[in-house]
């Protein structure tokens, strides 16, 4: 058992000896940033204070009196309530040994019987990947990595647009390339796409099916087809690059069909009226700040209304929330889906959305707004190809979603400390070097003779990785971890300046230190992994 469990498990006694059952979960314990305040931290007498009906303070001191005292060297009441512990040293130098037999399960939650969906990217399968989709494929995916680590059941799900008219103008601009590619004349439609891939997309079919296309009365429906499954091949490779993997690609040609918007509405009548020969959902009636229009006075559907039947589709899975990570434009989209969902029974929070704001590449000083191969978009490809996945996820892991971010591609490409990733990176390789030129040496799993003031530091930091997670996972905020790999670098950084790792002469010391290099790498490996960067060995 790591320190941090032991206190909780402590905390509860004492206020089971007080006449108060507490669940572990409710009891917080935290890191102290200042070593002034102790080790760690918690609130827990703040938080309880109104079950035994006592000031703050009195329960502090009151569960001081009942607190078992071993491994703890001293113990203090701060501001309003707080407790503060100062630890003995061998009462944290059982998370070395911890980590070690652990290995890549360090960290783990206990798998939690909650299953989340969570769709992201959900790129129209009409051309690239360009930069745009990039930081919510980072984002998207780290969530699902870390949620899944803390023990939440996630399935990552990719939601094709294939029943709109971009898929029209899709065909009808692959059918004007084919021709011009065969020495036909042909002109791309003005609301069709013009980019260079589709002309790959062309040419892959003029490989597969040669001219025959040409003696068809209709090769769209073909076109149509074809085209879609070539873009999302294209789309799946990229992404695998990236570093990112979907579980289900769902169709919305196939969630509409069997009738399902038309039963969908006659589920929701007892909430539509109808305005000027227009049918409007009454969102008001729960979150929405206005009521919204599902079928246009003409007959056709808004985009609203084939997006509720897919949340619904998605709910009748047996999901218990759903997470939507989406473009910064959709903040209005938020409650009114929240809405349409309580309509079925739902409560609010079964969706959550993750808004993903606009990110900017700077180089030398100057925004990039175009491809320097085609002059058009930049892709997400070619980002990758010029500074590399790593950094590109690690960059968009390290701001909330909710910020606007300009990613610097100088000092993405930079070797030094100053880029956050080959920071992190270079502490990792270094403690392989390490542990490479000292592998004769066995390893003390016990520390027992870690003692100076940076391993007891380092000692504190590792113990907290499993909160980082579980906080992380609970608000979906990969940049929770990005801070933790920061900070855990410069603390590994600060441990070999201060301490002689291999020494010869001292080989007890010497084995304790190795066995602190291993968890802490294991740990830095691990934390890596949550945002889909690489944990190298040399650099």
């Amino acid at each position: 058992m790591d320190v941090i469990e032991s206190l909780k498990l402590n905390i509860q006694k004492a206020f089971s000896a007080l006449g108060v059952e507490v669940s572990l979960n409710d009891i917080v314990i935290e890191h102290s940033k200042d070593a002034a305040h102790g080790d760690y931290a918690t609130n827990a007498a703040m938080k309880n204070c109104r079950l035994l009906k006592m000031p703050p303070v009195a329960v502090a001191n009151a569960l001081i009196e009942k607190l078992d005292r071993n491994g703890i060297e001293k113990i203090e009441i701060a501001g309003p309530g707080f407790i503060n512990f100062f630890m003995k040293n061998d009462s944290l130098q059982p998370i070395v040994k911890k980590i070690i037999n652990e290995g890549e399960s360090f960290g783990k939650g206990e798998k939690k019987n909650f299953k989340v969906n969570v769709e992201f990217v959900s790129a129209n399968p009409t051309g690239d990947l360009h930069v745009g989709h990039a930081r919510g494929a980072a984002i998207g995916d780290s969530i699902c990595r870390i949620m899944e680590f803390a023990g939440y059941d996630i399935t990552r799900e990719y939601y094709i647009n294939d029943a709109g008219n971009q898929i029209d103008h899709l065909a009808e601009s692959i059918l004007a390339r084919y021709k011009e590619l065969l020495g036909i004349p042909a002109e791309v439609p003005e609301d069709g796409y013009h980019g260079q891939d589709i002309i790959y997309v062309a040419q892959k079919i003029i490989d597969e099916v040669g001219d025959s296309l040409l003696n068809q009365d209709n090769p769209i429906p073909f076109l149509k087809e074809r085209g879609m499954e070539l873009e999302l091949d294209k789309i799946r490779e990229d992404l695998k690059t990236f570093r990112v993997h979907f579980d289900v690609f769902s169709s919305e040609l196939k969630v509409r069909s069997n009738g399902a918007v038309e039963k969908e509405l006659e589920f929701l009548k007892d909430h539509i009226y109808e305005e000027d020969t227009a049918k409007v959902l009454r969102t008001t009636d729960f979150l929405d700040d206005k009521d919204r229009v599902i079928v246009k006075s003409n007959g056709d559907y808004t985009y609203f209304m084939p997006d509720i039947v897919y949340h619904v589709n998605k709910m009748s899975r047996g999901f218990d929330q759903l997470v939507d990570v989406l473009g910064a434009d959709h903040h209005g989209y938020i409650n009114r889906m929240k809405s349409a969902l309580m309509m079925h029974g739902y409560k609010a929070e079964a969706l959550e959305i993750e808004l993903i704001q606009m990110v900017r590449f700077i180089k030398d000083g100057v925004e990039m707004k175009a491809s320097k191969r085609t002059g058009d978009s930049i892709t997400l490809r070619e980002i990758c190809e010029d500074v590399g996945v790593d950094a590109m996820r690690y960059f968009f892991a390290m701001r909330a979603a909710s910020a606007h971010m300009d990613f610097d591609m100088n000092l993405a490409l930079e070797q030094s400390s100053n880029n956050p990733v080959y920071y992190a990176q270079y502490a990792h390789a270094r403690l392989c070097s390490i542990l490479e030129q000292g592998k004769d040496i066995a390893l003390d799993k016990e520390a027992s003779k870690l003692e100076k003031p940076s391993e007891m530091a380092l000692l504190k930091f590792l113990a907290n990785f499993p909160n980082v997670v579980n906080d992380a996972a609970k608000e979906r905020a990969p940049y929770k971890i990005t801070n933790y790999i920061h900070e855990l670098a410069g603390l590994i950084h600060e441990f070999y300046t201060e301490c002689r790792v291999i020494d010869r002469d001292n080989i007890d010391v010497s084995s304790s230190r190795l066995a602190l290099c291993k968890a802490s790498e294991q740990v830095m490996k691990n934390a890596l992994n949550l945002i889909g960067v690489n944990a190298p060995e040399h650099m």
